[in-house]
Order: structure tokens, then sequence, then C-alpha cells
């Protein structure tokens, strides 16, 4: 089964995801920091990250860096999910290697295509 990661401080987004992406198959992991986002990461290895920026600890754009800079871990698939729709956020995540940036509110249909669509 594939490994997802969602990584929220949001606990209706997490379960709203959860519920989704197990429904579709997927094995789902849940972290509420990039703290915990990091370990997770680190001990199961997922195929793709379903990221917030504004976190607690660790912010997504940290954990994104991080992915990146470790070659195990470079071929994970990074969507982030953000209320920061301001063009400087949109081109860091870009410049940082990040796959797709959904702002908030978005489409579960929409990110369910996107997941598919990377992890094909």
């Amino acid at each position: 089964m594939k490994k997802v990661l969602i990584v929220d401080d949001d606990s209706n987004i997490v379960l709203s995801l959860d519920f989704l992406l197990r429904k579709a198959g997927y094995t789902v992991l849940i972290a509420r920091d990039g703290e915990e986002a990091i370990e997770s990461i680190e001990t199961h290895q997922p195929l793709l990250v379903v990221l917030d920026i504004r976190m607690p600890k660790v912010d997504g754009f940290g954990v994104v860096q991080y992915l990146k800079s470790k070659p195990l871990f470079k071929q994970i698939k990074i969507i982030i999910l953000s209320a920061k729709g301001r063009d400087a956020d949109i081109e860091r995540a870009a410049s940082l290697g990040v796959d797709q940036y959904m702002l908030k509110p978005f489409s579960t249909r929409t990110l369910l295509a996107n997941i598919q669509l990377l992890l094909a």
C-alpha cells in the first residue's frame, strides 16, 4: 500500500484527509507539527507528504528543506496545502522543489487527483 503522510495542526483537515485517503486505498500517517513530520518520514518513509506551512515547532518550509537535503528522501513527493497565497510563498515552495501548491480552502477531489497523478 502507498503511504501518505498528512502534516497539519488543524484536526478538521487531518480527519477529512485521513478519511478521504484511506477510502482511496492509501495507508495514512499523521503528524501534527514539523518535528513529528520529520520523525514519521524517517521511520516510515512515505511516498508523498501533504503539508501545511504554518505549524508549530518546525514550519512546512523547514520540513521541505530537510527532505530535500537528504538523498534518501529527495524522491518523496510533496503537496503543500496552505492559506498563504502570496506569490513569494508559492515561489519559495517551487524553488525548494515542492511538487504541488494548493490553497486552502481546497477541493478534496482535486487534491486526490493530484495525489494519484504524483504517485502514478
